[in-house]
C-alpha cells in the first residue's frame, strides 16, 4: 500500500474488500471486481426516485445499455465490456450525478471523473471510443434513460419532453426483465450485483482472451516500427 504523505491532499474511500481507494489519485489495482459490482448495485439512478419498492441501480442501468447496444449488432467482448463499464466511475464516488448538476460543478468535477475513468480504462484495458461507437453508445444511453424516466420514475411523455428535455421514445419492452421481476422493475442490490457480475466475468474473460491473441501481432508491429525508425 502506498505510504501516506503528511499534508498531501487525499480523499479515501474504504471499500467492502477493506481496500482504500484515493479518489484524487486512483490506483487501477485499488479495488476488486466485487467492490465494483457491489458499489454499482448500491448506487442509485435518478436520485433514488422510483415508483417501485427499490430505486434503480447503476448496475441494472449498465446492463440495460449493454442489452440495447447488443440488439443493434454484434460487439466484441472489449466493446461489450466498455458498454457495461461506461458508468463504472460512479461506484467510486458512490453517487450518480445528474447531467444538469455536472454542468454546475464545473471543471474540477470533470477532471475528477476523467482521472477515475482513466483508472478504469487502465485496469480493464478497455478499447478507446471511436466517434461512431460513441454515438451509438450515447443513443443507447439516452434510450435507456428515457425508458427509465417513464417506467421507473413515473414521468409522463409530455413531462419528459418539457421538463427533462428527453426527446427519445421510451422502449415498451424491458430488454432485461429476468424471472421473478416485472418489466422495468428495479432489482434489489443483491440481485443487481449477481447479474452484473455474471455478465462482467463473461465479458472480461473473453476480452482478456482477445487481447492475448492480439499480443504477438502487437509485438511484431512494435518490432517492425522500431526497425523502420532505426533505418531512418
Amino acid at each position: 500500500m502506498t505510504a501516506i504523505t503528511k499534508g498531501a491532499p487525499r480523499a479515501f474511500v474504504l471499500l467492502r474488500s477493506r481496500r482504500r481507494l484515493d479518489l484524487l489519485d486512483p490506483d487501477p489495482e485499488a479495488w476488486t471486481d466485487e467492490d465494483l459490482a457491489g458499489g454499482l448495485s448500491r448506487t442509485m439512478r435518478w436520485g433514488g426516485a422510483s415508483q417501485w419498492e427499490h430505486p434503480l441501480s447503476v448496475a441494472q442501468h449498465s446492463l440495460t445499455v449493454l442489452a440495447i447496444r447488443e440488439a443493434d449488432g454484434a460487439l466484441t467482448a472489449g466493446e461489450g465490456l466498455r458498454e457495461l463499464l461506461h458508468d463504472a466511475t460512479e461506484f467510486m464516488l458512490g453517487w450518480d450525478c445528474i447531467t444538469p448538476l455536472k454542468a454546475q460543478l464545473g471543471e474540477p468535477f470533470r477532471a475528477l471523473e476523467a482521472r477515475l475513468q482513466t483508472a478504469i480504462d487502465a485496469r480493464y484495458r478497455l478499447p478507446r471510443w471511436t466517434p461512431e461507437d460513441y454515438a451509438l453508445h450515447k443513443r443507447a444511453d439516452r434510450l435507456a434513460a428515457a425508458s427509465e424516466a417513464m417506467h421507473v420514475v413515473g414521468w409522463s411523455r409530455v413531462e419528459m419532453r418539457k421538463t427533462l428535455g428527453i426527446a427519445e421514445t421510451p422502449l415498451v419492452h424491458d430488454p432485461l426483465s429476468p424471472c421473478a421481476f416485472a418489466p422495468w422493475e428495479p432489482w434489489p442490490p443483491r440481485v443487481a450485483e449477481r447479474l452484473f457480475l455474471e455478465r462482467f466475468h463473461a465479458l472480461d474473460h473473453a476480452h482478456r482472451s482477445e487481447l492475448r491473441k492480439l499480443e504477438p501481432e502487437l509485438r511484431s508491429s512494435l518490432v517492425l516500427t522500431g526497425a523502420e525508425h532505426a533505418a531512418s
